[in-house]
């Protein structure tokens, strides 16, 4: 149907190509390439979905949100080897041809196919769209291959995955973890429902990526942290040191030792803490 309620002729056969250059793939039956397209890609906003055109029409505010924060995290959660697309165009049978919101895919080519390789995962992002397209999306995506397929639905804040057993979209809880091969770390579900929860995941997953500059960083915390312990360990022994002389301090001397991070201050503080007589004849500086 078109934006009129008209519905649109459109070809199934891509140009140049006929229905014997179909695959056949083992124990899923004959389907065309991944790149042998129905629609022009980058040109048309139509989809194809079961010889129905359909218009991708651009996002309001909630779905177009939501669209970048999957992308942001799921980037980041991509094992080596793999990779994410956005808007990825897929010939998944003769008479489909259209994107999920956000895939994952191996990196290359398909030695079977000589295409690149079919997604692995695929989310989609659901807000005004009809349901309906949505799961004959997840139906066609599942028989051609796609191993596993999310929904993000906007209004009710829930993150789905497609069941093949029920025919159904199964609720995910919000404290549990998408764990897969092509994720480098489990992709917390929060994290796709709520912007600080996004910022955590994809920390925890640069880290888990090696990211170098989280290792400066981390390399560089770890040894203030270090010092600080140091300092703190110096600043106790001279207390304990003066205390056990019986010399006493006031409670602004005490805090001016406590507060210090200069180790070669404290040590200094700590060798005069041996023989002076006041507490002021330990803390006096030139």
């Amino acid at each position: 149907m078109d934006g009129h309620g008209h519905r649109a002729a459109y070809s199934l056969k891509a140009p140049g190509r006929s229905s014997s250059d179909s695959l056949r793939l083992p124990g899923r039956g004959s389907f065309p390439r991944v790149d042998d397209h129905l629609v022009l890609p980058e040109v048309t906003r139509d989809e194809i979905i079961g010889g129905r055109r359909v218009v991708a029409s651009p996002a309001h505010l909630p779905h177009a949100a939501q669209h970048t924060r999957l992308d942001y995290v799921l980037e980041a959660h991509v094992a080596p080897g793999y990779q994410a697309a956005t808007d990825l165009l897929t010939r998944h049978d003769e008479e489909s041809d259209f994107a999920s919101d956000t895939c994952v895919f191996k990196e290359g080519s398909d030695p079977a196919t000589g295409a690149r390789y079919l997604e692995e995962m695929a989310f989609e992002v659901v807000s005004e769209q009809d349901e309906r397209d949505v799961t004959e999306k997840a139906v066609r995506m599942h028989r051609r291959g796609v191993r596993r397929i999310f929904a993000i639905f906007v209004k009710g804040q829930r993150v789905c995955e497609w069941s093949a057993e029920s025919q159904s979209w199964r609720p995910l809880d919000f404290g549990s973890r998408i764990e897969d091969p092509s994720l480098v770390t489990p992709l917390g579900v929060a994290a796709l429902l709520d912007a600080a929860a996004a910022h955590h995941a994809v920390v925890e997953a640069l880290a888990a990526q090696g990211d170098p500059t989280l290792r400066q960083r981390e390399a560089a915390a770890e040894a203030r942290g270090e010092a600080r312990g140091e300092a703190r360990g110096r600043a106790e022994s001279i207390l304990d040191l003066l205390a056990a002389r019986d010399i006493a301090m006031s409670e602004a001397q005490r805090a001016e030792v406590l507060r210090s991070e200069d180790t070669a201050r404290l040590s200094r503080w700590l060798r005069r803490a041996a023989l002076a007589s006041t507490a002021a004849q330990v803390l006096e500086e030139p």
